[in-house]
């Protein structure tokens, strides 16, 4: 993978949305230098990811709680075969029942233990749940799109957990506050895409040239200019990634 200076941790490449643009959302990402954690949430969708995977796109092969039936063995294959930068999108979620989700959620954070792996985690509705789960395990995660509340927040951070915050922080300034009270050295970003958004993104779908708008917000939410801002995030990124600042 080339030298990065901006990482979306979270984004759904394989999704049908881009395929038609595909070659003009890699170009981007390659002229300003973004790179992409690209997960995914199913077996098909992640041998898709894994068709993806190459100088600016990091695959990040699992199982999202909407298919906690799928056989995580299969996710296990994919990441023993294949060069992978991530197990996600995981976690708990009771909009789709809760079925067979915390043994997937447990399976797949012993493969990301076991492998060294950083994890994208999905919380929604469920995240003192996650967060009790993830005390059992060593492994590096980051809770995506972070929709908690000041306590919960805290007890991330007492956790050393990665919080991902994404475009809503450009026009909400509920996240912007949470985003204020976040460990400087546990913020990542992300779009999330192709999820749309409104506000100063007229309900556009997410795309990568998103993230400089939620840098500029995080910036002034953290008062902070929007160069150290930028630095610190690709160092916090590269942390959670198990990379360093030289091309790989």
């Amino acid at each position: 993978m080339r030298h990065a200076t901006l990482y979306d941790t979270h984004i759904h490449l394989s999704d049908p949305h881009y395929a038609d643009d595909m070659e003009y959302v890699l170009e981007y990402m390659r002229r300003t230098g973004t790179a992409a954690c690209c997960v995914s949430t199913n077996l098909d969708d992640s041998a898709a990811t894994l068709r993806l995977a190459g100088d600016v796109v990091l695959p990040f092969v699992g199982i999202h709680p909407q298919f906690a039936g799928e056989d995580v063995e299969g996710i296990r294959l994919m990441a023993e075969s294949h060069k992978i930068s991530g197990i996600g999108e995981i976690g708990l979620d009771p909009t789709y029942g809760t079925d067979g989700q915390v043994a997937a959620f447990e399976a797949q954070l012993e493969i990301a233990e076991e492998m060294g792996l950083p994890v994208s985690v999905h919380s929604r509705k469920s995240l003192d749940a996650v967060l009790d789960t993830l005390t059992s395990y060593q492994c590096t995660a980051s809770l995506h799109w972070f929709e908690g509340s000041k306590r919960r927040l805290r007890r991330a951070g007492d956790m050393g957990l990665y919080v991902s915050y994404g475009p809503l922080a450009a026009y909400a300034a509920d996240k912007r506050r949470l985003a204020s009270l976040t460990r400087p050295d546990r913020i990542l970003v992300e779009t999330d895409g192709p999820v749309p958004f409104s506000g100063c993104f007229g309900h556009t779908p997410a795309h990568p040239a998103f993230l400089p708008s939620v840098v500029f917000a995080l910036a002034g939410a953290l008062g902070r200019t929007y160069d150290s801002m930028l630095e610190a995030l690709l160092t916090n990124t590269q942390a959670y990634l198990g990379l360093d600042d030289k091309p790989v």
